[in-house]
């Protein structure tokens, strides 16, 4: 039983918190926790405008994100660990070894494809990588 999802990308102001508030609005009514950081956090910084605007369009509320760095703490706590690239992977499991066995692509159950990273981009690039993402959070459901 998955009780704490972590959800890791690089700045932790795009890819991860938009899926840790789709997993929240999806699985909200179970009793897990989920969160999200980065590798190289963009620490206190709130969610990209673009990526706040399509959760809105969700009818998410994605206001009250602050970027976190990612801590091996985090990872030995989490029951589940989603990186959005293999390197964030790698990089995941080097930083606390001990988590290798929980620590698993986004995108596993569907291409097993890195998830790319729109930050800095237009628009049309965040819409693209927001339904990979909604994708990648529907194909865990089955499994929470």
């Amino acid at each position: 039983m998955f009780k704490r999802i972590l959800i890791v990308c690089m700045g932790n102001i795009c890819r991860s918190p938009t899926a840790e508030y789709l997993f929240r609005q999806r699985l909200g009514s179970r009793d897990i926790e989920f969160g999200s950081a980065g590798l190289g956090a963009l620490v206190g910084s709130p969610m990209d405008a673009i990526a706040l605007q399509l959760l809105a369009e969700n009818g998410i509320d994605g206001t009250m994100h602050k970027a976190r760095q990612l801590m091996p703490s985090m990872l030995r706590e989490a029951d589940l660990v989603l990186g959005m690239e293999k390197n964030h992977v790698a990089a995941m499991i080097q930083l606390a070894p001990e988590a290798r066995g929980k620590v698993y692509l986004l995108d596993k159950w569907l291409q097993g494809s890195d998830i790319p990273d729109p930050y800095r981009q237009q628009r049309a690039a965040f819409e693209h990588v927001h339904e990979i993402i909604t994708q990648g959070v529907g194909s865990w459901e089955p499994y929470l």
